[in-house]
């Protein structure tokens, strides 16, 4: 069922019962129409939500999206009143993703530009292989802690992970931080074990341009979910960085 509401650029969609083509091409059919925001009542699952879209439309989810939301997306914006899934973001090329909850494995996949932030946790092997070519800088902005393999294979970008509500003996990340990383930066409220980190980085002293980075993703993370910057700018950051821009060069003959 859809319903438009008194705005003639506002549409309301309900999704229960839906099967996830269905609900993707009712979406497209709103942005076609003109609709520059679009509201998705009872999402539960439906896979691929934004994926490809392009322009300035904003997307208001409100239950658990599915897999590869926002996947090749170039552009909108999609708040999620709940949980998501895998592969949020994956190969984004702009927009900003904004999620009031935890995610699940491979956030952040590929991410080429635009802006993620996730109020909770996130799983295993969030921001593989993000990236960058000079601009845009790609940010990804994590509150709680993140899986194994966090930053596998970066080359580009911004990851920061703050650790807001864990239990003191949670760790911020798992194994594997930032293995095969070679270019982009990662920074983490609070520190990790060394055997935790990835042979191919290292921790590295901020100085102000990282400071001022900081204050600018960290403030847009807390206005959204309603927290004070300056509290969580107060704890301590540690950013780590790629040793090498070709960590593995030995294994190639050129």
């Amino acid at each position: 069922m859809q319903t438009k509401e008194k705005t003639s650029q506002v549409v309301t969609i309900d999704a229960a019962g839906l099967y996830y083509r269905q609900l993707n091409e009712k979406v497209r059919q709103a942005l076609k129409d003109g609709a520059e925001r679009i509201i998705l009542q009872n999402v539960c699952g439906q896979r691929y939500i934004g994926d490809g879209l392009r322009g300035e439309a904003t997307i208001e989810i409100h239950g658990t999206p599915g897999n590869d939301m926002a996947m090749f997306m170039n552009g909108p914006t999609i708040f999620v009143h709940g949980n998501g899934q895998d592969g949020i973001g994956n190969t984004m090329t702009m927009g900003e993703i904004v999620i009031d909850g935890s995610v699940g494995d491979l956030l952040a996949h590929s991410l080429r530009g635009g802006r993620i932030y996730v109020r909770g946790s996130a799983g295993y092997r969030s921001a593989i292989h993000m990236k960058q070519y000079t601009e845009p800088v790609p940010a990804v902005v994590i509150g709680g802690t993140a899986g194994d393999y966090t930053g596998e294979y970066m080359a580009g970008g911004v990851l920061i992970i703050l650790g807001l509500d864990k239990a003191p003996e949670t760790p911020l990340t798992g194994a594997y931080l930032g293995t095969g990383m070679h270019n982009g930066a990662i920074y983490l409220r609070g520190d990790v074990r060394d055997d935790q980190m990835g042979k191919e980085i290292s921790r590295v002293e901020l100085n102000d341009a990282d400071r001022k980075l900081l204050a600018h993703h960290v403030g847009r993370f807390a206005d959204y979910f309603k927290l004070n910057a300056a509290e969580i700018l107060a704890g301590p950051f540690v950013k780590m960085m790629a040793t090498s821009s070709r960590p593995y060069g030995r294994l190639y003959v050129y």
